[in-house]
């Protein structure tokens, strides 16, 4: 339903606006009260549905029930509406304020819109010229709508002219962070800056309540910005003056426990925000070095991740049972792999929650910890200091352990303790970066570790990715030919018709039609025949082909198979795997 200006003109000296012959057609106004609205608007440069509701003429919920009738378009009540949860790089602010119009969802190649006047225009044309897209009116009470434009387009740029000079005025309560160090005299006053305090804490809160991964502070020549990682997405949020970011970095920094001074060499620290009495959120922070200043990178670490059980984790039945078989052998290695920010982390602590018994000793090394475990022993490697991770196993090693889970294997020193633990008595956990399961053992090979000793001590490798999860309240049937379904990698024989894939739509209680994210796993058991062809130095493609006709799905036919269940979409699954 596009932008609507039909109703019958009435014959008047004053040329009224459309809402104004709306009204007066349905019989909520006469001739004379619209034209003397519309001229008091005119003098007080104010737009006429503002004077309208704000005379009393036309209360707000009798305008937007009378508008929906008049013009046969929905109804939506904003107090419904999540203002968190609404997009917000569709439009720009200054058009939201402008025509008091808030974006609630595209679809296809059209925006949902909220208005109170569907005879506007000129709104029309300005939105459809600027996001080259049509638009789609919702009808709103004006006042609600007021609210909520002003809530989601107060951006965190206004009134941040303030950051630069120092807060005047201001009165804000700090950031309410555990464990920052001692200010002693080291130029951290001007960082104290109420403003920059209450921005920081601000941009902190909104990406938890956003459900964000990561939160990017990235400076630029003329241009500051703040992007989120919302669903594997990065999303701008705000654009605060430039001049702010020596003053935020440093604020960062100290919280932190970080060296303020240090602005050459990346930097790496944690702190934590308290959200409640007795919530904390942790959070780790990445500084680089760039052309104009230093990127930080802050990503929220949530405890609980490792607590979901492994259900949660979208694992499918046979490939839970496959792991869960692997977790219970009393020696081996068991590998997770796949790019950063895949989930690798949190898959390895599910694995340790469940194996974190009061008989059994687990150790950990990490670069750094990021999920605390009650129960587990964890290390944090420093390179600086000497404590790398083979310098952490073989101290385990000497710490009678049953189970030792490392961060990551990055070398062959690393690798050969690694196996030499898992060779004699131990269940170790690692990770390594490879692009599937099979391509992990050719890696391994490459890295100088004999064949013999691979398939002597590995027995279990997982290849995973993180897909967006449709949104379940809006996601709608999409019509892809037979011949692309095919291409995708679907068989003939699975395209009967009694399955349908689903494509992202957009509404309120989602991201542009996804909301979370589910994993996508190739779980490949090392068996008989594997080690027959590791142990003969064969090749990815063969490892591969000998784990398919035991039934082991790749990656991308994970995918597929979550698509077909209408868990994600056949575009997701394409953009995230690679076959």
């Amino acid at each position: 339903m596009a932008a609507v200006d039909t109703v019958p003109k009435e014959a008047s000296a004053v040329a009224l606006p459309g809402l104004g012959r709306a009204l007066m057609s349905a019989g909520k106004l006469t001739q004379k009260s619209a034209e003397d609205i519309y001229k008091k608007s005119q003098v007080s440069r104010t737009s006429f549905i503002a004077e309208l509701t704000g005379s009393g003429a036309v209360s707000a919920a009798d305008l937007a029930h009378t508008v929906s009738a008049v013009f046969g378009a929905p109804l939506l009540d904003l107090d419904a509406i999540d203002p968190l949860r609404l997009p917000k790089e569709l439009l720009d602010n200054k058009i939201c304020q402008a025509y008091r119009v808030v974006v609630l969802s595209k679809r296809n190649n059209r925006l949902i819109v909220a208005t109170a006047d569907p005879t506007d225009q000129e709104a029309a044309e300005k939105i459809k010229f600027t996001t080259q897209m049509g638009v789609d009116w919702i009808i709103a009470e004006y006042d609600k709508l007021s609210r909520l434009v002003e809530k989601t387009t107060k951006s965190t740029t206004e009134s941040m002219d303030t950051l630069v000079g120092g807060g005047g005025d201001f009165e804000f309560d700090d950031v309410p962070i555990e464990d920052a160090p001692e200010e002693a005299d080291t130029g951290v006053t001007e960082v104290e800056d109420a403003p920059i305090v209450k921005f920081l804490h601000k941009m902190l809160l909104d990406a938890f309540n956003m459900r964000a991964s990561d939160l990017h502070f990235e400076p630029y020549e003329h241009q500051y910005r703040v992007r989120f990682r919302i669903d594997g997405e990065l999303r701008e949020i705000a654009s605060p003056p430039i001049a702010i970011k020596d003053k935020l970095a440093s604020r960062i920094k100290v919280i932190s426990r970080l060296d303020i001074s240090e602005k050459r060499v990346p930097q790496d620290g944690r702190m934590k925000l308290k959200v409640g009495p007795d919530r904390v959120i942790d959070f780790r922070v990445s500084t680089l070095p760039t052309l104009f200043g230093e990127k930080i990178v802050i990503r929220i670490l949530d405890p609980s991740s490792a607590k979901l059980g492994i259900d949660a984790l979208g694992y499918e039945p046979v490939e839970k049972e496959r792991l869960l078989q692997a977790i219970g052998r009393p020696y081996g290695m068991i590998l997770v792999t796949g790019p950063t920010g895949s989930g690798k982390t949190v898959s390895l602590y599910t694995c340790l929650n469940l194996l974190n018994k009061p008989g059994v000793n687990i150790a950990t090394a990490e670069d750094p910890s990021e999920i605390n475990l009650p129960g587990v022993n964890q290390v944090n490697v420093n390179e600086k200091a000497g404590l790398t991770f083979a310098v952490a196993l073989k101290s385990f090693l000497r710490q009678d352990p049953d189970i030792i889970m490392v961060g990551e294997i990055r070398d062959l020193e690393t690798a050969d303790i690694s196996i030499k633990a898992a060779q004699t008595g131990h269940l170790v956990l690692s990770t390594l970066h490879t692009n599937d399961a099979p391509t992990t053992l050719t890696r391994m090979r490459n890295m100088g570790i004999a064949p013999f000793n691979i398939a002597s001590s590995v027995i279990l490798i997982t290849a995973q990715r993180l897909a967006r999860r449709l949104c379940p309240v809006c996601k709608a049937p999409a019509d892809i030919p037979h011949e692309a379904l095919l291409e995708a990698g679907y068989k003939e024989e699975e395209l009967d018709g009694t399955w349908v894939t689903y494509r992202p739509v957009g509404c309120s209680a989602c991201n542009n039609g996804y909301k979370g994210r589910l994993g996508i796993y190739q779980v490949m058991p090392i068996s008989e025949e594997i080690q027959r062809i590791i142990l003969r130095d064969g090749s990815a493609l063969e490892i591969a082909e000998q784990a398919r006709t035991e039934g082991v799905r790749s990656l991308r036919e994970s995918g597929l198979y979550k698509a077909k269940l209408g868990l994600t979409s056949l575009e997701e699954v394409l953009a995230v795997t690679n076959e």
